[in-house]
């Protein structure tokens, strides 16, 4: 795919479903590339819209640097004439910058900026933050808002205002107040991704706030079903996205709650449950029970 410029890129995320490929590891939790690529191949065979390489399913904050640049590379070249491959910057501005440009080296179609790293800032030094890897690159940047990066209005229009390149902006709050204030300055400026696990559950009310696609975690192993879901939300088919939910969303939060981190652990069961071996989490995330697979199987078959 020909590297797309930051406002064709939002235009193309912005009209379909985001998917966050799961990254698989071998016994040994090493990155096992050839199970990547065969699940590459099938997350960019259905009609999606991006993908975001090692972001939080595809357990990025446990890759290295190089890790990330190798799992980006495997992504590009998988699914990159295909579907826009987006990659991650992560950890202080300092490597989210390095990162950035390893990944416009890489052929990365844009960026997802994470929080930095285990520090608490002021609105201000998120904006020099977010400034610094918009500068970086020639590349498209959407903004991860959630932990200790949590953005207000008056800073998204700022970062806006000041970076051409910063396309959108990834909640992962779910402020309703908040995000009613953000669209109300910044409007279609940006593109605003829902980005709450699980995010089927929550993308009804927020298209009415303008966020008008999200990333699913669903879509990992139930990709029929996930396009399905997120088309009878833009269709605002309150009926079938209710049943849906009732159908298997809720019964499968109800796993996922069980455990801390069994957001991204649900995912590679569900693969699993499917036929297709998600295999382990690296720590600190754990895997689900056998007794938690074989629930999640039963409830899987329903729809899959």
């Amino acid at each position: 795919m020909t590297l797309l410029p930051p406002d064709a890129l939002a235009d193309r995320l912005k009209s379909g479903l985001l998917s966050f490929p799961v990254t698989h590891f071998d016994a040994d939790l090493r990155v096992d590339e050839a199970r990547y690529r065969e699940h590459l191949a099938w997350q960019s065979s259905f009609d999606v819209a991006g993908l975001f390489a090692a972001g939080g399913t595809g357990e990025g904050f446990s890759l290295t640097s190089e890790e990330i640049d190798r799992v980006l590379r495997i992504a590009v070249q998988e699914s990159g004439d295909r579907v826009p491959v987006l990659a991650p910057a992560t950890g202080s501005t300092a490597q989210a910058v390095a990162q950035a440009q390893a990944a416009q080296t890489a052929g990365a179609s844009g960026l997802l900026l994470f929080p930095p790293y285990l520090t608490e800032a002021s609105q201000a030094g998120l904006v020099e933050h977010i400034s610094a890897v918009c500068s970086a690159t020639d590349l498209g940047v959407i903004v991860y808002s959630r932990a200790n990066a949590v953005l207000v209005d008056t800073t998204v229009a700022e970062a806006a205002d000041r970076n051409p390149t910063l396309i959108g902006l990834k909640d992962g709050v779910g402020d309703i107040e908040q995000m009613t204030r953000t669209y109300a300055k910044v409007g279609d400026r940006l593109i605003y991704v829902g980005g709450l696990p699980t995010a089927e559950t929550f993308a009804l009310p927020l298209l009415q706030l303008g966020v008008s696609t999200y990333s699913s975690a669903l879509y990992n192993f139930l990709p029929e079903f996930a396009l399905r879901f997120y088309a009878a939300v833009r269709a605002q088919d309150r009926t079938a996205v209710y049943q849906m939910l009732s159908d298997f969303v809720i019964p499968y939060l109800d796993i996922r709650d069980r455990q801390r981190g069994y957001a991204v652990s649900i995912v590679k069961a569900g693969l699993t449950a499917v036929g297709r071996d998600g295999g382990r989490v690296r720590p600190p995330l754990t895997d689900l029970t056998e007794a938690e697979l074989s629930e999640l199987t039963t409830l899987v078959s329903k729809v899959s």
